[in-house]
Protein backbone atom coordinates (compact mmCIF):
# COMPACT_ATOMS: atom_id res chain seq x y z
CA UNK A 1 0.00 0.00 0.00
CA UNK A 2 1.38 3.14 -0.92
CA UNK A 3 0.66 6.38 1.29
CA UNK A 4 -0.08 10.29 0.64
CA UNK A 5 -0.66 12.76 3.64
CA UNK A 6 -2.14 16.10 2.32
CA UNK A 7 -1.49 18.99 4.88
CA UNK A 8 -3.48 22.08 4.99
CA UNK A 9 -0.87 24.37 6.90
CA UNK A 10 -2.80 26.10 9.94
CA UNK A 11 -6.24 24.91 8.22
CA UNK A 12 -7.91 24.19 11.73
CA UNK A 13 -9.92 27.20 13.78
CA UNK A 14 -11.77 28.35 16.38
CA UNK A 15 -15.68 28.66 16.40
CA UNK A 16 -16.31 32.10 14.64
CA UNK A 17 -19.47 33.77 15.57
CA UNK A 18 -20.18 35.59 12.35
CA UNK A 19 -20.29 31.86 10.49
CA UNK A 20 -23.31 31.17 13.30
CA UNK A 21 -20.33 29.72 15.90
CA UNK A 22 -19.53 26.64 13.43
CA UNK A 23 -15.47 26.75 12.68
CA UNK A 24 -14.40 27.30 9.04
CA UNK A 25 -13.73 23.75 9.03
CA UNK A 26 -18.09 22.92 9.44
CA UNK A 27 -19.03 26.29 7.37
CA UNK A 28 -16.47 25.51 4.26
CA UNK A 29 -18.19 23.20 1.62
CA UNK A 30 -15.76 20.04 1.78
CA UNK A 31 -17.68 17.35 0.13
CA UNK A 32 -14.39 15.32 -0.25
CA UNK A 33 -12.94 15.69 2.87
CA UNK A 34 -16.51 15.04 4.30
CA UNK A 35 -16.58 11.78 2.27
CA UNK A 36 -13.28 10.43 3.11
CA UNK A 37 -14.16 10.88 6.51
CA UNK A 38 -17.76 9.08 6.99
CA UNK A 39 -15.83 6.38 4.35
CA UNK A 40 -12.72 6.26 6.59
CA UNK A 41 -11.70 6.85 10.09
CA UNK A 42 -10.95 9.96 12.58
CA UNK A 43 -9.58 11.49 15.34
CA UNK A 44 -7.32 14.71 17.06
CA UNK A 45 -3.69 14.66 16.83
CA UNK A 46 -1.28 16.57 19.42
CA UNK A 47 1.38 17.81 17.19
CA UNK A 48 2.45 20.72 19.41
CA UNK A 49 5.03 19.03 22.14
CA UNK A 50 4.88 19.99 25.58
CA UNK A 51 7.42 22.71 26.51
CA UNK A 52 7.60 24.05 22.42
CA UNK A 53 5.89 26.81 20.50
CA UNK A 54 3.42 26.20 18.03
CA UNK A 55 5.46 26.74 15.18
CA UNK A 56 5.07 24.87 11.63
CA UNK A 57 8.53 23.15 12.14
CA UNK A 58 7.60 21.63 15.48
CA UNK A 59 4.11 20.44 14.00
CA UNK A 60 5.18 19.08 10.44
CA UNK A 61 8.16 17.13 12.57
CA UNK A 62 5.54 15.70 14.93
CA UNK A 63 3.34 14.43 12.31
CA UNK A 64 5.70 12.63 10.55
CA UNK A 65 6.78 11.13 13.68
CA UNK A 66 9.67 12.84 14.96
CA UNK A 67 10.25 12.90 18.81
CA UNK A 68 10.80 16.95 19.29
CA UNK A 69 13.10 17.21 22.65
CA UNK A 70 15.83 14.53 20.63
CA UNK A 71 15.77 16.25 17.09
CA UNK A 72 14.31 19.67 17.11
CA UNK A 73 17.13 22.61 16.36
CA UNK A 74 14.98 25.60 15.01
CA UNK A 75 13.91 26.69 11.88
CA UNK A 76 17.33 28.10 10.15
CA UNK A 77 18.47 24.74 10.00
CA UNK A 78 15.89 23.44 8.23
CA UNK A 79 15.52 26.34 6.13
CA UNK A 80 19.84 25.76 5.61
CA UNK A 81 19.31 22.13 3.95
CA UNK A 82 16.21 23.48 1.53
CA UNK A 83 18.42 26.00 -0.08
CA UNK A 84 21.90 23.93 -0.23
CA UNK A 85 23.48 25.54 2.41
CA UNK A 86 25.36 23.02 4.39
CA UNK A 87 26.10 23.83 7.94
CA UNK A 88 29.67 23.33 10.04
CA UNK A 89 30.12 22.88 13.39
CA UNK A 90 29.84 25.67 15.27
CA UNK A 91 27.20 27.79 12.71
CA UNK A 92 24.25 28.30 14.32
CA UNK A 93 21.53 29.02 11.55
CA UNK A 94 18.06 31.27 11.86
CA UNK A 95 14.85 31.93 9.87
CA UNK A 96 15.29 35.47 8.73
CA UNK A 97 12.35 37.23 7.59
CA UNK A 98 12.24 40.31 5.43
CA UNK A 99 9.51 42.21 7.53
CA UNK A 100 7.80 45.48 7.19
CA UNK A 101 8.21 48.15 10.00
CA UNK A 102 6.64 51.25 10.45
CA UNK A 103 7.99 53.55 13.28
CA UNK A 104 7.98 51.25 16.59
CA UNK A 105 5.54 48.65 15.37
CA UNK A 106 5.64 45.45 13.38
CA UNK A 107 3.46 45.92 10.88
CA UNK A 108 3.54 42.29 9.42
CA UNK A 109 5.75 39.69 9.53
CA UNK A 110 5.99 38.98 5.34
CA UNK A 111 6.95 42.80 3.84
CA UNK A 112 4.12 42.33 2.69
CA UNK A 113 4.15 39.13 0.65
CA UNK A 114 7.44 40.38 -1.16
CA UNK A 115 8.42 38.05 -4.26
CA UNK A 116 11.52 35.91 -4.15
CA UNK A 117 13.04 38.12 -6.44
CA UNK A 118 12.44 41.50 -4.82
CA UNK A 119 14.03 40.32 -1.21
CA UNK A 120 17.25 39.07 -3.29
CA UNK A 121 18.08 42.32 -4.02
CA UNK A 122 18.04 43.25 -0.34
CA UNK A 123 19.67 40.37 1.01
CA UNK A 124 22.72 39.72 -1.41
CA UNK A 125 22.82 44.02 -0.40
CA UNK A 126 22.62 43.13 3.31
CA UNK A 127 25.06 39.81 2.68
CA UNK A 128 27.26 42.81 0.72
CA UNK A 129 26.91 45.49 4.07
CA UNK A 130 26.36 43.55 7.14
CA UNK A 131 28.29 40.21 5.90
CA UNK A 132 31.92 38.91 7.55
CA UNK A 133 33.42 36.30 7.81
CA UNK A 134 31.32 35.10 11.06
CA UNK A 135 28.04 36.33 9.46
CA UNK A 136 26.39 35.29 6.02
CA UNK A 137 22.80 36.15 4.28
CA UNK A 138 21.25 33.88 2.08
CA UNK A 139 18.06 34.16 -0.12
CA UNK A 140 15.41 31.71 0.48
CA UNK A 141 12.12 32.13 -0.67
CA UNK A 142 9.61 35.12 -0.31
CA UNK A 143 9.56 36.47 2.78
CA UNK A 144 11.94 33.96 4.69
CA UNK A 145 15.76 34.04 4.69
CA UNK A 146 18.83 32.44 6.07
CA UNK A 147 21.25 34.04 8.49
CA UNK A 148 24.34 32.17 9.78
CA UNK A 149 26.08 33.29 12.99
CA UNK A 150 29.49 30.98 12.94
CA UNK A 151 29.89 30.64 17.03
CA UNK A 152 26.49 31.60 17.42
CA UNK A 153 25.13 30.45 20.79
CA UNK A 154 21.26 29.94 20.10
CA UNK A 155 20.38 30.14 24.01
CA UNK A 156 18.05 33.00 23.05
CA UNK A 157 14.68 34.19 23.79
CA UNK A 158 13.49 35.04 20.43
CA UNK A 159 9.55 35.58 19.39
CA UNK A 160 8.52 35.35 15.92
CA UNK A 161 7.49 38.25 14.01
CA UNK A 162 4.42 36.37 13.17
CA UNK A 163 3.26 36.47 16.97
CA UNK A 164 3.42 40.08 16.96
CA UNK A 165 1.52 41.90 13.95
CA UNK A 166 0.62 45.71 15.05
CA UNK A 167 2.91 45.43 18.15
CA UNK A 168 6.03 47.52 18.82
CA UNK A 169 8.78 45.31 18.02
CA UNK A 170 11.29 47.08 20.59
CA UNK A 171 10.24 45.06 23.27
CA UNK A 172 9.80 41.74 21.35
CA UNK A 173 13.63 42.40 20.52
CA UNK A 174 16.02 38.81 21.36
CA UNK A 175 16.71 38.35 24.96
CA UNK A 176 19.80 35.88 26.05
CA UNK A 177 18.89 32.96 27.65
CA UNK A 178 22.24 32.07 29.91
CA UNK A 179 25.20 35.38 30.32
CA UNK A 180 27.03 33.26 27.60
CA UNK A 181 24.74 33.91 25.42
CA UNK A 182 24.52 38.03 25.69
CA UNK A 183 27.10 38.68 23.15
CA UNK A 184 25.30 36.82 20.25
CA UNK A 185 22.20 38.63 20.71
CA UNK A 186 23.09 41.93 20.92
CA UNK A 187 25.01 41.00 17.91
CA UNK A 188 21.54 40.23 16.41
CA UNK A 189 20.03 43.44 18.04
CA UNK A 190 22.84 45.45 15.83
CA UNK A 191 21.94 43.65 12.76
CA UNK A 192 18.09 44.45 13.15
CA UNK A 193 18.74 47.97 13.72
CA UNK A 194 21.31 48.64 11.10
CA UNK A 195 19.20 47.00 8.57
CA UNK A 196 16.66 49.10 9.06
CA UNK A 197 18.73 51.80 8.65
CA UNK A 198 20.08 50.13 5.43
CA UNK A 199 16.87 49.29 3.86
CA UNK A 200 15.05 52.19 4.59
CA UNK A 201 16.33 54.11 1.76
CA UNK A 202 16.83 51.23 -0.59
CA UNK A 203 15.82 52.00 -4.63
CA UNK A 204 13.73 48.63 -4.24
CA UNK A 205 11.66 50.02 -0.82
CA UNK A 206 11.35 53.07 -2.04
CA UNK A 207 9.62 52.03 -5.38
CA UNK A 208 7.56 49.40 -3.50
CA UNK A 209 6.05 52.45 -1.36
CA UNK A 210 6.00 54.67 -4.57
CA UNK A 211 3.59 51.27 -5.74
CA UNK A 212 1.82 51.40 -2.32
CA UNK A 213 3.35 48.45 -1.36
CA UNK A 214 4.73 47.78 2.20
CA UNK A 215 8.46 47.69 2.15
CA UNK A 216 10.68 45.15 3.42
CA UNK A 217 12.77 47.73 5.77
CA UNK A 218 13.84 45.10 8.78
CA UNK A 219 15.29 41.63 9.10
CA UNK A 220 14.03 39.63 12.16
CA UNK A 221 16.49 36.56 12.87
CA UNK A 222 14.39 33.66 15.17
CA UNK A 223 14.61 30.49 15.59
CA UNK A 224 18.04 29.48 16.27
CA UNK A 225 19.83 26.31 15.81
CA UNK A 226 22.93 23.87 15.08
CA UNK A 227 22.32 20.97 12.60
CA UNK A 228 19.49 18.89 13.58
CA UNK A 229 20.02 15.10 13.99
CA UNK A 230 16.86 13.38 12.26
CA UNK A 231 16.84 9.28 11.16
CA UNK A 232 15.18 9.34 7.83
CA UNK A 233 11.74 8.32 7.46
CA UNK A 234 13.00 4.88 5.47
CA UNK A 235 14.69 3.62 8.80
CA UNK A 236 11.97 4.41 11.31
CA UNK A 237 9.19 3.24 9.33
CA UNK A 238 9.51 -0.05 7.22
CA UNK A 239 6.91 0.65 4.88
CA UNK A 240 8.58 3.71 3.29
CA UNK A 241 11.26 2.70 0.92
CA UNK A 242 11.16 6.10 -1.21
CA UNK A 243 9.39 9.16 -0.45
CA UNK A 244 8.91 12.60 -2.03
CA UNK A 245 7.73 15.92 -0.15
CA UNK A 246 5.98 18.72 -2.19
CA UNK A 247 5.72 21.86 -0.66
CA UNK A 248 6.64 25.88 -1.70
CA UNK A 249 8.27 26.46 1.89
CA UNK A 250 11.77 26.36 2.34
CA UNK A 251 11.10 24.93 6.07
CA UNK A 252 9.21 22.29 4.87
CA UNK A 253 11.97 21.28 2.43
CA UNK A 254 14.42 21.31 4.95
CA UNK A 255 12.25 18.53 6.90
CA UNK A 256 12.09 16.33 3.90
CA UNK A 257 15.90 17.07 3.41
CA UNK A 258 16.87 15.66 6.51
CA UNK A 259 14.14 13.08 6.19
CA UNK A 260 15.45 11.15 3.34
CA UNK A 261 12.50 12.59 1.12
CA UNK A 262 13.21 13.72 -2.03
CA UNK A 263 11.83 17.41 -3.12
CA UNK A 264 9.70 17.96 -6.15
CA UNK A 265 9.75 21.48 -7.24
CA UNK A 266 6.24 22.52 -8.72
CA UNK A 267 6.14 25.72 -11.18
CA UNK A 268 3.35 28.15 -9.81
CA UNK A 269 4.21 26.83 -6.19
CA UNK A 270 3.74 30.00 -4.22
CA UNK A 271 3.05 29.25 -0.48
CA UNK A 272 0.28 31.79 -0.92
CA UNK A 273 -3.46 31.35 -1.59
CA UNK A 274 -2.59 32.01 -5.33
CA UNK A 275 -0.74 28.72 -5.42
CA UNK A 276 -0.59 25.99 -8.05
CA UNK A 277 -2.95 23.72 -6.19
CA UNK A 278 -3.42 21.46 -9.54
CA UNK A 279 0.04 20.91 -10.02
CA UNK A 280 0.84 20.34 -6.58
CA UNK A 281 -1.97 17.57 -7.37
CA UNK A 282 -0.68 16.24 -10.59
CA UNK A 283 3.16 16.37 -9.06
CA UNK A 284 1.61 13.71 -5.89
CA UNK A 285 -0.40 11.54 -8.09
CA UNK A 286 3.13 11.22 -10.50
CA UNK A 287 5.20 10.84 -7.10
CA UNK A 288 2.60 8.15 -6.04
CA UNK A 289 3.43 5.93 -9.36
CA UNK A 290 6.82 5.51 -8.06
CA UNK A 291 7.07 6.19 -4.52
CA UNK A 292 5.70 4.53 -1.73
CA UNK A 293 5.13 8.02 0.13
CA UNK A 294 4.52 11.51 -0.33
CA UNK A 295 4.03 14.12 1.93
CA UNK A 296 1.67 17.07 0.14
CA UNK A 297 1.68 20.52 1.82
CA UNK A 298 -0.15 23.38 0.87
CA UNK A 299 0.75 26.49 3.09
CA UNK A 300 -2.29 28.78 1.72
CA UNK A 301 -4.97 28.35 4.71
CA UNK A 302 -2.01 29.54 7.31
CA UNK A 303 -1.59 32.68 5.04
CA UNK A 304 -4.40 33.49 5.54
CA UNK A 305 -5.27 32.72 9.16
CA UNK A 306 -2.15 34.94 9.77
CA UNK A 307 -4.15 38.34 8.15
CA UNK A 308 -7.04 37.47 9.76
CA UNK A 309 -9.29 37.37 6.39
CA UNK A 310 -12.08 34.77 7.27
CA UNK A 311 -13.43 34.42 3.67
CA UNK A 312 -10.06 34.09 2.45
CA UNK A 313 -9.16 31.42 4.57
CA UNK A 314 -12.45 29.57 3.41
CA UNK A 315 -11.63 30.10 0.09
CA UNK A 316 -8.33 28.45 0.61
CA UNK A 317 -10.20 25.38 2.60
CA UNK A 318 -12.53 24.54 -0.28
CA UNK A 319 -9.77 24.95 -2.97
CA UNK A 320 -7.94 22.46 -0.99
CA UNK A 321 -11.03 20.04 -1.43
CA UNK A 322 -11.82 20.67 -4.64
CA UNK A 323 -7.99 21.18 -6.08
CA UNK A 324 -6.50 18.72 -4.37
CA UNK A 325 -8.02 15.79 -2.37
CA UNK A 326 -10.70 15.33 -4.71
CA UNK A 327 -8.42 14.71 -7.99
CA UNK A 328 -6.03 12.76 -5.82
CA UNK A 329 -9.28 10.49 -4.58
CA UNK A 330 -10.68 10.32 -7.81
CA UNK A 331 -7.13 8.95 -9.08
CA UNK A 332 -6.18 6.64 -7.09
CA UNK A 333 -9.54 5.49 -6.01
CA UNK A 334 -8.92 2.96 -8.75
CA UNK A 335 -5.36 1.69 -9.05
CA UNK A 336 -4.39 -1.90 -8.53
CA UNK A 337 -2.13 -1.02 -5.59
CA UNK A 338 -4.36 0.95 -3.01
CA UNK A 339 -3.36 4.39 -1.35
CA UNK A 340 -4.19 5.66 2.26
CA UNK A 341 -4.89 8.85 1.90
CA UNK A 342 -4.91 11.17 5.17
CA UNK A 343 -6.03 14.49 5.64
CA UNK A 344 -4.88 17.22 8.13
CA UNK A 345 -3.40 20.37 9.49
CA UNK A 346 0.19 20.59 11.37
CA UNK A 347 -1.54 23.15 13.85
CA UNK A 348 -4.61 25.49 14.15
CA UNK A 349 -4.38 29.12 12.30
CA UNK A 350 -7.45 30.80 13.99
CA UNK A 351 -8.18 34.03 11.98
CA UNK A 352 -9.42 35.57 15.23
CA UNK A 353 -5.89 35.16 16.91
CA UNK A 354 -3.25 35.65 13.64
CA UNK A 355 -1.05 33.04 14.76
CA UNK A 356 -0.58 29.69 15.87
CA UNK A 357 -2.07 27.37 18.65
CA UNK A 358 -1.43 24.29 20.08
CA UNK A 359 -4.79 22.53 20.19
CA UNK A 360 -5.10 18.94 18.86
CA UNK A 361 -5.64 19.04 15.34
CA UNK A 362 -8.31 17.05 13.39
CA UNK A 363 -7.12 14.05 11.20
CA UNK A 364 -8.95 11.42 8.37
CA UNK A 365 -7.82 8.37 7.47
CA UNK A 366 -9.12 6.78 4.08
CA UNK A 367 -7.95 3.39 2.06
CA UNK A 368 -9.91 0.45 0.62
CA UNK A 369 -11.08 -1.61 3.06
CA UNK A 370 -11.19 0.31 5.87
CA UNK A 371 -13.57 0.15 8.31
CA UNK A 372 -15.99 3.76 9.03
CA UNK A 373 -16.06 4.88 12.29
CA UNK A 374 -19.53 6.91 11.90
CA UNK A 375 -18.26 10.50 12.00
CA UNK A 376 -19.71 12.08 8.67
CA UNK A 377 -17.49 15.10 8.31
CA UNK A 378 -14.41 16.45 8.43
CA UNK A 379 -13.53 18.74 11.24
CA UNK A 380 -12.50 20.13 15.01
CA UNK A 381 -15.99 18.81 16.36
CA UNK A 382 -16.55 15.62 14.26
CA UNK A 383 -13.07 14.63 14.38
CA UNK A 384 -13.19 14.25 18.51
CA UNK A 385 -15.41 11.26 18.27
CA UNK A 386 -13.12 9.17 15.55
CA UNK A 387 -12.65 6.04 16.64
CA UNK A 388 -8.32 6.37 16.65
CA UNK A 389 -8.88 8.37 19.66
CA UNK A 390 -6.21 11.37 20.69
CA UNK A 391 -2.83 10.22 19.50
CA UNK A 392 0.60 12.01 20.31
CA UNK A 393 4.15 11.77 19.17
CA UNK A 394 4.33 9.34 16.39
CA UNK A 395 1.31 7.36 17.28
CA UNK A 396 -0.34 9.06 14.06
CA UNK A 397 2.13 7.91 11.70
CA UNK A 398 2.60 4.06 13.23
CA UNK A 399 -1.44 3.73 12.70
CA UNK A 400 -1.38 5.68 9.67
CA UNK A 401 1.89 3.25 7.73
CA UNK A 402 0.55 0.09 9.36
CA UNK A 403 -2.19 -0.03 6.85
CA UNK A 404 -4.97 0.07 9.93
Amino acid sequence: MKHIIILGDGMADWSVPSLNGKTLLQYAYTPYMDMLAAMGQTGMLKTVADGFHPGSEVANMSVMGYDLPTVYEGRGVLEAASIGVELQPGDMAMRCNLVCVEGDILKNHSAGHITTEEADVLIRYLEDKLGTDNIHFYTGVQYRHLLVVKGGDKRLACVPPHDIPLQPFRPNLIQAECPQAQETAHLLNTLILKSQELLAGHPLNLQRKAEGKDPANSIWPWSPGYRPRMTPLSQKYPSIRKGAVITAVDLIRGIGHYAGLRCIDVEGATGLYTTNYEGKAQAALEALRTDDFVYLHIEASDEAGHEGDIPLKLQTIENLDRRVVGPIYETVKDWEEPVAIAVLPDHPTPCAHRTHTAEPVPFLIWHKGIQPDGVTEYSETACQNGCCGHLEKDEFMNLFLGDL
